[in-house]
């Protein structure tokens, strides 16, 4: 071989086969551990990708509780045994929840609806089927186990009204949260519960609480297998309330057998110690989820339980208003304390005859008279001499016509009437012969029980018109404040001081003098001051009939509001009886005295009367009513 001969390279053939040597072990290798990761773990491999999973679940918050000024919850959480199914974990979810339909005994919600509720929430998130279900159907549940897949049991709060249908009204009610209130805020999911009416929903915010979150493991079934980590929600926060919880259950008892409303407000804060409608609900049936059978039945009650009159009731005023007029008058110089009028039991104006409620007549009175008489003929000569314009201006400075702006769900303003209303509503000219039923409480009038309890206590406060607070502050879960709501005066009067004397005076004699209307709610240890009213739904024309002999839904209402001690006043009431078929002054000022009865037995510590017991009670025996923060175990229920 020559020294310079090239070298050949070796053969292709050979490359090409260690190639694919090489190849073919690097498959053989990949091929076996194939088989051993499908055939030999197969069922290991199954357990862990299919069997078992992970989820993060979300744990909803406690709600607040809501107190009253003693610290007695009217409003509080209790466990609950709530039914759930998760969609991911069931094959057919309308045949499962068909099935659950046929074994829970209660009345479930649509289950159609159920089905749109699923399909707007991800999959592996659980669908709230029925809250607070009765243990026989837990134990039924746990048996039929297999029969429905990704059913669960799942427990926590549920919000449970401790004295049931006491304050509904105020406190309203809770519900799940609906596609409206999800669309408004991501924050919160089916089956949460939200404020829907009342202080439930317009403090939502401050009693809700922050939701925690909870990472478990589940089988295929959907059954927890362990928990992997936990962030716990935080509580709501608490709402102490204004109100007396014994007060409000005494004024509710008090109205028992009656349509109508009570308001107590606190004179020297606003502070509103009681607010009863009646008749009232329970919202407990809300908390657990109310049936659309129940539902139907509440709203379609003729006695309109679902309506909070203390806000939404409006009403013309009667006699009541002629507060109003008579500052008005005093106010204005139209009369002076000193002016006389002469009431023969009716009045003549224009072409027809005004009476007064009295048939002969009151003889000639003045304007202390006239309020502890009532007179009518009194009122319908200052009224005509005011006008109806002036007569609305000082209706509006003592709030009415206007929304409290409580803070309560569709309050009503009531409606103040002047000559631009009238021809803004019906193009027509305001006539004088109107002004007189204006300036008695009568005619286009309307007024709120919550509004005429802030005109006697406007009045009551030396012409301060304060606003209505139901809420002293908010406290953490820890008992912390949060929040204080101080009292706040929405306006002055502006009244001179001899007016708001005169106006006392006569109030007080209302009810302090043998010829006041409202003697009835006259007490032995506190002066009264008030003024009755009665509101005529049937115009009687020139006959004097007895209401009483008409048809219930034609009977006269009946007003009275109050003030006590006259001298330094604590309390304002008002109170309005639906179609009484008797003045105020038979009906509703005695309800007003024995609720300021009720008040100072419980607050001053010392033997009062209290109304319908027949006798003065002692301390002992107010211990055993509650009234008295001495009794060891008793405590006053209503």
């Amino acid at each position: 071989m020559l020294l310079n001969e090239p070298e050949q390279p070796a053969s292709p053939r050979r490359r090409i086969g260690a190639t694919a040597a090489l190849i073919v072990a690097v498959f053989a290798v990949l091929l076996g551990r194939f088989w051993v990761l499908q055939i030999g773990q197969m069922e290991s491999w199954r357990s862990l990708s299919e069997n078992n999973r992970i989820r993060l679940e979300r744990l909803p918050a406690t709600r607040g509780l809501v107190l009253d000024r003693h610290g007695e919850p009217l409003v509080d959480n209790r466990p609950a045994f709530d039914v759930q199914v998760v969609p991911e974990d069931t094959t057919n979810l309308a045949a499962t929840l068909a099935r659950l339909d046929e074994v829970i005994d209660e009345e479930l919600p649509d289950l159609k609806n159920l089905e749109q509720a699923a399909r707007r929430q991800a999959r592996h998130e659980p669908l709230l089927v029925q809250r607070d279900v009765d243990w026989d159907t837990v134990v039924r549940l746990e048996v039929l186990e297999s029969e429905l897949p990704g059913v669960r049991i799942s427990t926590g709060p549920i919000r449970t009204y401790t004295h049931g249908t006491r304050a509904s009204h105020l406190l309203g009610y809770v519900g799940q949260a609906d596609p409206a209130t999800l669309d408004r805020d991501r924050s919160y999911r089916m089956g949460d519960l939200v404020g829907k009416t009342g202080l439930e929903r317009s403090f939502e915010s401050w009693l809700r609480g922050r939701p925690g979150a909870q990472q478990t493991e589940v089988d295929a079934l959907g059954r927890r297998l362990r928990v992997i980590s936990e962030q716990p929600p935080q509580p709501g926060n608490n709402l102490v309330l204004t109100l007396d919880g014994r007060l409000q259950a005494f004024a509710e008892q008090l109205l028992e057998g009656r349509e109508g409303s009570i308001v107590a407000l606190d004179t020297r804060t606003g502070g509103v110690l009681a607010l009863a409608s009646a008749p009232g609900f329970d919202p407990n049936a809300f908390a657990r989820g109310i049936s659309s059978t129940d539902w139907k039945a509440l709203i379609g009650n003729t006695l309109k339980p679902m309506q909070n009159r203390t806000v939404q009731g409006q009403y013309p005023p009667g006699s009541t208003f002629k507060i109003v007029t008579a500052a008005a008058a005093l106010e204005e110089g139209i009369v002076n304390p000193f002016t006389r009028i002469h009431c023969g039991g009716s009045w003549r104006f224009g072409n027809r005859s005004y009476r007064c409620w009295k048939a002969g007549g009151h003889g000639s009175v003045d304007l202390h008279d006239a309020l502890v008489g009532s007179c009518d003929v009194y009122f319908y000569q200052v009224g005509h001499r005011l006008g109806i314009d002036t007569i609305a201006k000082y209706a509006r400075r003592f709030g009415l016509g206007r929304l409290p702006d409580a803070g309560l769900d569709h309050e009503k303003p009531g409606l103040v009437p002047d000559s631009a209303w009238k021809r803004s509503r019906f193009g027509e000219p305001w006539y004088p012969g109107e002004t007189l039923s204006v300036a008695i409480g009568q005619g286009a009038l309307l007024t709120t029980p919550l509004q005429m309890a802030r005109v006697i206590g406007a009045i009551a406060s030396g012409g301060v018109l304060r606003r209505p607070r139901f809420v002293d502050h908010v406290e953490a879960a820890n008992g912390e404040i949060v929040k204080t709501f101080e009292p706040e005066i929405e306006a002055d009067l502006g009244f001179r001081p001899t007016t708001l004397l005169q106006l006392r005076e006569a109030l007080r004699d209302v009810v302090e003098s043998p010829r006041g209307t409202g003697r009835s709610a006259h007490l032995p240890t506190v002066e009264v001051g008030g003024k009755t009213g009665t509101v005529q739904i049937f115009r009687m024309g020139q006959d004097r009939i007895k209401t009483a002999t008409l048809p219930r839904h034609l009977r006269d209402h009946a007003w009275f509001v109050a003030f006590a001690p006259v001298e330094e006043p604590e309390i304002a009431i008002a109170v309005l009886i639906e179609h009484a078929g008797t003045g105020g002054g038979a009906t509703a000022a005695p309800i007003a005295r024995d609720l300021a009865d009720f008040w100072f037995a419980s607050t001053r510590g010392r033997d009062y009367q209290l109304a319908g017991t027949g006798g003065i009670l002692s301390d002992n025996e107010l211990a055993l009513l509650g009234l008295m923060p001495t009794a060891p175990a008793a405590r006053f229920e209503g």
